[in-house]
């Protein structure tokens, strides 16, 4: 998935302004995609000059003019096609597995425990602000975007079972 999808995505939930569109990733999609306000607004510009998004400024009197961005068809028809693709093979980076697999080497199992205390800290924060999201699952669209915030919730769980397990082979 790419930045692009991912706003079109949420801009097909309504138009947004760039910094609409940064509130929403960290309230309903920062789980399985995240981006910064700078990454948002080039690739806004990137959308907009592919035709994909239109754009409307909205003049306000006491703050810089409001750009609010909307779907085009062309966007719409992107949206589409992307969701009908096949999806891509991903490719896991995961730097905090690379340094336990590497880990052995140092014969310090001191730094194993340090490596998963710290890791089991930020995997309880994580778990937390995914509890912490309110997802209705009225309409199927609602549903699967709260099922989305239950995978991450799993696989968090998931990962502190695992640390579990890390700590025990100590």
């Amino acid at each position: 998935m790419s930045l692009k999808h991912a706003i079109l995505g949420l801009i097909d939930l309504r138009p947004m302004s760039g910094y609409d569109l940064k509130k929403t990733f960290d309230a309903t999609a920062q789980h399985f995609w995240a981006a910064d306000r700078s990454q948002i607004y080039r690739t806004l510009g990137v959308l907009h000059a592919e035709g994909l998004v239109h754009e409307d400024v909205i003049s306000q009197r006491s703050r810089p003019d409001r750009h609010v961005y909307r779907l085009t068809e062309a966007g719409s028809a992107e949206l589409e096609s992307w969701l009908r693709s096949p999806p891509p093979t991903e490719s896991p980076r995961e730097e905090f597995l690379a340094r336990i697999f590497f880990a052995g080497r140092a014969g310090d199992a001191e730094l194993v425990r340090t490596l998963a205390r710290e890791r089991r800290a930020l995997v309880r924060r994580r778990l937390d602000a995914f509890r912490a999201i309110e997802a209705p699952a009225t309409t199927l669209a609602e549903r699967l975007r709260a099922l989305t915030v239950r995978n991450g919730i799993v696989h968090h769980e998931a990962e502190l079972r695992w640390l579990d397990e890390l700590e025990e082979a100590l």
